[in-house]
């Protein structure tokens, strides 16, 4: 099931079921189907009690597939805000492929190299994210992004996927010259619309330390890798975090990225993106997210 999340003229959200032609809201849904129950019309509304709803969102949304829409009932995928408009906590995973590590000159981490972003950096599907004037070496990074759904707190291995509500596309925009400045990299990851994501949060049985992964710059793959390979996996990742603080229901969590990335080119052959820059990440079951670069 794909689920989304729509800004309308008026500021308000909405949850939407994404499908093959665009997107539809399940308001709307519920209304034509007239006699489905009441169902949140918010993804905030929906991940205060996923448990609750899921079952009949997943029933409705089958029925939605079936369904002949006209056009002026759908969505576009460029319309789509990201999934979760205001997470408690955006946080992200360095260094998380061997490749990736090596390819940036550092070491193979012994722990999970945790940093954050913020709100102000989520931008969604097919959306322009402006680059600063200030950030001449601009960089990008696949990554499979988790969606909490539970409060979870010091969970094992065996339980964390229990407690996750969806996963869907990431792309963690870097600006290398601002990261590498200091020994923090915040400011190099967190400018305004550097973490795209979406354009749905996929709510399925999916295993998601065994999924492929790619980067296409302008159409042309830079990074492929397959989540197995991840030094830390999906389920170790929210284990961990779990010890030390409290994830809650809409967190996101960006999981690593393969190696690839322009960091990892020899210094001549570095040519960092630049405005008109195209792309996409994809990954296995969740669709593709498009990002276009502007000054």
């Amino acid at each position: 099931m794909k689920l989304g999340t729509i800004k309308t003229s008026s500021g308000q959200e909405e949850l939407v079921f994404g499908l093959e032609q665009g997107a539809i809201t399940v308001s709307k849904a519920v209304y034509k189907k007239q006699n489905q129950g009441p169902l949140p019309d918010t993804m905030s509304k929906l991940l205060e009690n996923p448990d609750r709803y899921i079952d009949e969102l997943k029933n409705l949304y089958g029925w939605v597939q079936e369904q002949s829409w006209e056009e002026s009932d759908l969505i576009k995928e460029s319309e789509l805000s990201p999934p979760v408009t205001n997470p408690g906590k955006i946080l992200c995973i360095g260094l998380n492929y061997r490749p990736h590590a090596k390819e940036s000159n550092m070491e193979i981490p012994t722990y999970p190299l945790l940093f954050s972003k913020f709100n102000n950096s989520l931008v969604g599907n097919d959306q322009s994210v402006v680059i600063p004037k200030e950030v001449e070496q601009l960089d990008y990074e696949a990554e499979l992004v988790i969606v909490m759904g539970k409060t979870c707190k010091n969970v094992t291995q065996e339980q964390s996927l229990d407690y996750v509500f969806g996963y869907t596309n990431g792309n963690d925009l870097s600006a290398r010259d601002l990261q590498l400045r200091t020994s923090q990299w915040l400011l190099g990851k967190t400018l305004n619309g550097f973490a795209p994501v979406g354009p749905y949060v996929i709510v399925d049985d999916l295993d998601p330390d065994n999924l492929d992964i790619k980067c296409l710059l302008n159409g042309e793959k830079v990074q492929h890798d397959n989540t197995s390979n991840m030094i830390f996996s999906c389920r170790y990742i929210i284990s961990y975090l779990s010890q030390y603080l409290t994830l809650l229901p809409g967190d996101i969590i960006f999981t690593g990225t393969p190696d690839g990335v322009i960091l990892g080119k020899p210094q001549q052959q570095r040519q960092w993106l630049k405005s008109g820059d195209v792309l996409e990440v994809e990954i296995e079951g969740l669709g593709s997210l498009t990002t276009h670069l502007s000054s």
